[in-house]
């Protein structure tokens, strides 16, 4: 077909609009916190994820182009710029070449010029290759793939490459040393049993087809960058699904997503950016290292040593993460016996992060099954996200910005870490399984819907960096307590946990939204839990636990707080209000675990008022009679460590 003004222009605009998306997300995160991080990094604003109207364009003049068709065990060629010798076609010169037909021992071979821009339109293609990649981009500027519409198109390796010296680096099935862009409407199928799916050593954009991936070993890779502004991808990887690994500089190795359809079950991480991972848009249904069934974390917080064994049969047993009983058991004593797992024999693949050409060396050598994870900073304003891992649902060794998108996750290990700073000031996060659900160094919730579910802390505020284990992927054990922060300012928050409902090794703030805890029902763990101060100057918080280690809001507030302590264990599912002096309800709040300690604290408090705690067959008031008004005899007597008088 030939390219129309039409299609021009709709590429052009397109462009543009994802250009601007790109920038505008630079400021998102700059009135959502009034903390920041004392870590140098990359961020969002570093890098460029603009799409250019030419990696959008589909259109291209048939009478120009060179006509490559594979039948027969030969390929015959109509027109100037390519040879052939067998099913083995080298391309030498820039321009558009339209392949189709089948090829059971091929090769494509793109060696032009370095400032050569070739455009390969996969009219229906399907080409094996027994000992090398079905298509190697061994020198040119850029290369466009173009997906006709309505086509079919495979490509297919074998278990082992023989390989020389000019390509002794090629360990993908599309293997390319230039920039690469794929788009058009057409399916692209591959079958990756060497290594690796696709391959860029520069850059690698996607922004439209239908593209399937079966790999041995990373599905996508760009090197320097990842772009995908759409697309319908179903991967399964052997190790990692989509990746960037450049380490040489703040502006390379991130992945930005602005739109897309993603299926992803990988072994390892799904989507792992060394600096920036990037996402504004689409939607993703991902699993990793077998899901969550096959936790990296036992309820107890030993590791599950056999996790490795259960990866690609997508369970772990009796030895995955379960919830506590009522009596704290599983929260602490003799981890419980381990039965031994079957052999699957899986190859989890170890690198180096060298800056080699070879994809291989830039694998992590520690074993990690995240879905979501990048050194620098996530950053998410947008997408609808199902996620089943058996690490992190969300990692980062920096920060985590979350400004928008619907986000589910059940984890074997954290739903969110952030070694650094993790903001959440928009849209909905709801972890529905994990170990410890929100973890960070300064946790600060400006705003959206959270809801969370562990089998340790909701949210857990600790300083230190991610250590990685073998035994524990990913164990996230800090050191330093310096800086530490829970800053609540909007939002609605509601916390079932297991330990500690909302624990900061430093100080927690509260200055607005609404906060639920249906804490721990063991006496070790508190539903609040500080080690420096509690203030609370505005919102609404109730929270509910176990007596024991019960603390409440220290007397530096300016709102009214209360922390009491009832005669007696209250049953789970028991409704529990707070009402006035006149009958008014308060507060309200369904406890799913048994209790006996409620600390609440809302703007309709009055000094000098009486109010009544009613939870089942019990009724006891309270007068407020200072900021903070407590009964507790607990272990912390209503103090946090080091904190203001809770009483």
């Amino acid at each position: 077909m030939k390219i129309s003004d039409t299609k021009k222009l709709a590429a052009i605009t397109a462009a543009f609009f994802i250009t601007v998306a790109a920038f505008s997300g630079c400021s998102e995160s700059a009135n959502s916190s009034q903390t920041t991080s004392s870590v140098s990094q990359a961020a969002k604003s570093d890098i460029d994820a603009s799409i250019a109207a030419e990696d959008i364009d589909v259109g291209y003049d048939e009478e120009s182009s060179v006509g490559i068709t594979f039948a027969d065990g030969s390929a015959a060629i109509d027109g100037e710029g390519a040879t052939s010798e067998g099913e083995t076609v080298t391309i030498s010169q820039a321009g558009t070449y339209i392949l189709s037909g089948t090829a059971n021992n091929g090769r494509i071979i793109v060696a032009a010029d370095k400032k050569a821009e070739v455009k390969l339109i996969f009219n229906g293609l399907d080409i094996t290759c027994s000992d090398n990649a079905p298509l190697l981009v061994s020198k040119a500027k850029k290369v466009y793939i173009v997906l006709e519409d309505g086509t079919e198109n495979v490509l297919t390796d074998s278990a082992s490459y023989s390989l020389g010296e000019d390509d002794s680096n090629t360990d993908g099935a599309i293997f390319s040393k230039a920039d690469l862009t794929i788009n058009g409407s057409g399916t692209l199928t591959v079958n990756a049993n060497y290594k690796h799916g696709i391959v860029s050593k520069d850059d690698l954009v996607i922004t439209d087809g239908n593209i399937n991936v079966t790999s041995a070993s990373t599905a996508m890779e760009g090197k320097d960058s990842v772009k995908i502004s759409g697309g319908t991808f179903n991967i399964s990887a052997g190790t990692n699904g989509i990746k960037s690994t450049n380490t040489e500089a703040s502006d390379k190795g991130f992945i930005s997503v602005t739109g897309g359809s993603f299926t992803v079950v990988a072994n390892n991480d799904a989507f792992e950016a060394e600096t920036v991972l990037s996402i504004e848009g689409g939607s993703f249904d991902i699993t990793t290292g077998g899901g969550s069934a096959n936790a990296s974390m036992k309820s107890d917080g030993t590791p599950n040593r056999n996790w490795q064994n259960n990866m690609s049969n997508g369970g772990g047993g009796p030895n995955g993460m379960g919830r506590p009983d009522d009596n704290g058991n599983g929260m602490g004593g003799d981890p419980p016996a381990m039965p031994t797992a079957d052999d699957t024999g899986l190859t989890i693949e170890t690198a180096a992060n060298t800056t080699t050409d070879s994809t291989d060396t830039t694998d992590n050598t520690s074993t990690s099954a995240k879905a979501l994870k990048a050194g620098n900073e996530v950053n998410i304003s947008g997408g609808e996200f199902k996620i089943d891992s058996a690490d992190d649902s969300v990692h980062s060794n920096g920060n985590i910005v979350i400004t928008g998108g619907n986000i589910s996750v059940a984890s074997g290990d954290n739903g969110m870490h952030a070694n650094g700073n993790l903001t959440i000031s928009d849209g909905t996060v709801d972890i529905t399984k994990s170990y410890e659900g929100i973890e960070g160094s300064i946790v600060t919730i400006d705003g959206g819907t959270i809801s969370v579910v562990a089998s340790d802390d909701g949210i857990n505020c600790a300083g230190g960096s991610d250590t990685g284990s073998t035994d524990r992927m990913g164990a996230d054990q800090f050191s330093s307590q310096d800086g530490v922060e829970l800053n609540i300012n909007g939002g609605t928050v509601t916390i079932d946990a297991d330990g500690d409902g909302l624990d900061s090794n430093g100080n927690f703030t509260m200055v607005g939204g609404t906060v639920c805890v249906c804490g721990p029902t063991n006496s070790g763990n508190g539903a609040l839990d500080y080690n420096g101060t509690a203030t609370v100057t505005g919102g609404t918080l109730i929270a509910c636990g176990a007596v024991g280690m019960e603390e409440g809001f220290g007397d530096n507030s300016t709102q009214y707080s209360v922390l009491h302590d009832l005669g007696s264990t209250v049953s789970a599912n028991e409704k529990l209000t707070i009402t006035d002096s006149d009958g008014k309800e308060i507060l309200s709040f369904t406890p799913t675990k048994t209790w006996q300690s409620v600390v609440f604290t809302s703007a309709d408090l009055n000094k000098g008022e009486t109010y009544t705690i009613t939870a089942g067959s019990q009724s006891e008031t309270v007068t407020i009679d200072g900021i903070v008004t407590s009964n507790s005899k607990g272990m912390s007597f209503g103090r946090g460590h080091g904190g203001g008088r809770g009483f």
